[in-house]
């Protein structure tokens, strides 16, 4: 059976399995990891080489944690894995799921599951702790009960092999404050104290009036109709947002905050993603002042 084949068997014969394993699943198994990691700590310090990130190049809020990281000044501190962009069949002789699995950056370019590509691997970096072969089996190396998705990002600790935490915006945060001692930027402060509301109130905007209409045409809308509606949302948040930086360096004023960074991952992507796939096609990016 080829992979376009599995991927529409998944799609259109598995659903009402997938259905029926969820709603059997207990409701109080962990849907996410939310461990913090602090000075002090009983289980979670800020140790040096003692942590590793997974992510994506496909998933914004993936990519949140890796600016914050690089920003941070804790590439030699923190070990990264960079998945493949395009999802992969993750165990073919199981199951259909498919998801993020890991490549060499030598690798011969792979199809998605649709059957689309091939994609390269180039910036591939592979799991160069637990060796796993995709998102998936990292998370069921901690062989608990688990009612989440597999998703990216994934901060794990190499001394107890367990995922610390697997929430973006909890990531860029422990980034942000937890590893000031041995980071090489400890200066730059991505959420400041006397700017915290204007930053939450920021960030519930963008996501709720920019990054959700645009996903929800990405997933696809029932009618043109309402793709009209979403389309004339997005660009109502875009020119408001250019008015906003019109005034300001950033969108708090002077200081570059984790807003500025969550708002870049949707901006960077609009022209190649969402101008395309999800046409939203009035105006790019690229055409603003």
């Amino acid at each position: 059976m080829c992979i376009r084949d599995r991927y529409q068997r998944r799609v259109h014969g598995d659903i009402i399995n997938s259905v029926n394993q969820i709603m059997a699943q207990p409701s109080d198994l962990p849907t996410n990891f939310t461990n913090q990691i602090e000075e002090g700590s009983n289980r979670f310090q800020p140790e040096s080489r003692r942590y590793h990130l997974y992510v994506s190049p496909s998933c914004p809020y993936a990519q949140t944690a890796h600016i914050a990281l690089t920003l941070k000044g804790l590439q030699d501190h923190i070990g990264l894995s960079i998945t493949h962009p395009v999802f992969e069949l993750t165990k073919p002789d199981v199951d259909d799921h498919a998801g993020w699995v890991f490549k060499n950056p030598t690798d011969a370019p792979i199809q998605n599951i649709k059957g689309q590509g091939p994609y390269s691997c180039e910036r591939c970096i592979p799991d160069t702790v637990n060796n796993c072969k995709s998102v998936r089996e990292l998370y069921d190396l901690q062989n608990i009960p688990y009612a989440g998705k597999y998703t990216v990002p994934v901060l794990w600790d190499k001394q107890h092999k367990v995922i610390v935490n697997n929430e973006s915006a909890q990531i860029l945060r422990i980034f942000n404050s937890a590893f000031n001692k041995i980071g090489s930027n400890p200066g730059l402060d991505l959420y400041p104290e006397h700017l915290r509301q204007k930053i939450e109130e920021i960030n519930q905007f963008v996501a709720n009036e920019l990054t959700g209409p645009t996903l929800a045409c990405l997933n696809g809308v029932k009618t043109q109709e309402e793709h009209i509606a979403k389309t004339i949302k997005v660009f109502e948040i875009l020119d408001h947002l250019e008015k906003l930086l019109s005034k300001s360096r950033y969108l708090c004023g002077n200081q570059l905050t984790e807003s500025d960074v969550k708002l870049f991952v949707v901006l960077i992507r609009f022209d190649e993603a969402s101008t395309i796939i999800c046409k939203l096609n009035k105006k790019r990016i690229l055409d603003y002042p």
